[in-house]
């Protein structure tokens, strides 16, 4: 299918080229316009954030033009090397006047990763099958879109009114992106929470004549997934040439240290507090 063949010859163009280059070209596109400066009406409609969204999602229930090897390619270089997922962002950007992902199929494999983590952690916490369902639905729709959807919206808001170096309708953060960078954070916070984080709850959290390897555990896991997460948000829009002093989006991670020490003398356990949030929410 033309999706996967484009997806396939980004990655081999960007496995060809990571040694000699750190980031593509970042120069900006706009829709094709005639040789007296005016757009194609034609071809603006297309390039609209309605057309772009109805694209999307009228590929996401059509599997056979979806890349998932591209996706897990993706997925596998958010831990190893986030910024080389990003490279492609901007090779997307020159070749389809779009920031935001055109292939849902990330979103796909992520859906399915979490309905798996989530069963898992059901499982981990002795849930029966009713409980499970109910904690499947709250993290989906609530922990990942429901949180997500805020998210994206509040950083797409804040992006666009102070970090542009110059205010341009040619120039904005697109939505989907805003989104689409929420995603790539959230995975790495996915499997650090849902996939790691259950082997050590029966054995060493809820441990409670050791309190502090309890909490030393839990609480690192934590830190470790959160700070995975702005990272990766700051790389995200750091991406963008368009933005400035994205380095604020750095900011987050001290308070993030600072609570994390301040969790040790109120003897604070972020993992056995999400458990039991989990057991009172089912």
């Amino acid at each position: 299918m033309l999706g996967s063949t484009v997806f396939h010859t980004t990655a081999s163009w960007i496995w060809e080229y990571e040694s000699h280059a750190s980031m593509l070209p970042t120069t900006t596109y706009s829709p094709q316009s005639h040789g007296n400066g005016t757009v194609n009406s034609r071809d603006a409609a297309r390039h609209t954030a309605g057309a772009k969204r109805y694209k999307y999602l009228r590929r996401l229930f059509r599997f056979r033009q979806m890349d998932f090897e591209f996706a897990m390619w993706q997925m596998l270089y958010l831990f190893t090397s986030p910024q080389k997922v990003y490279r492609n962002f901007h090779y997307r950007k020159q070749t389809k006047d779009q920031w935001a992902r055109d292939d849902p199929a990330f979103l796909v494999l992520l859906s399915f990763w979490l309905c798996v983590s989530t069963v898992g952690f059901a499982f981990v916490l002795e849930m029966g099958f009713v409980q499970t369902i109910k904690l499947l639905l709250w993290v989906v729709f609530i922990d990942c879109i429901g949180v997500g959807l805020l998210i994206s919206t509040l950083m797409w808001f804040i992006t666009n009114k102070y970090l542009m170096k110059q205010q341009s309708k040619d120039y904005d953060v697109e939505w989907g992106y805003a989104f689409d960078v929420h995603l790539n954070a959230f995975y790495p916070l996915l499997i650090i929470l849902h996939f790691i984080q259950p082997f050590f709850i029966n054995h060493i959290v809820f441990i409670t004549d050791a309190w502090l390897l309890g909490s030393f555990v839990g609480n690192t896991l934590w830190l470790i997934a959160v700070g995975y997460y702005i990272y990766i948000t700051f790389l995200g829009y750091s991406a963008l040439p368009f933005l400035k002093n994205t380095v604020v989006l750095l900011y987050p991670f001290a308070l993030l240290v600072l609570v994390y020490f301040i969790a040790f003398g109120l003897r604070w356990n972020f993992t056995a507090a999400l458990c039991n949030f989990y057991r009172i929410r089912v």
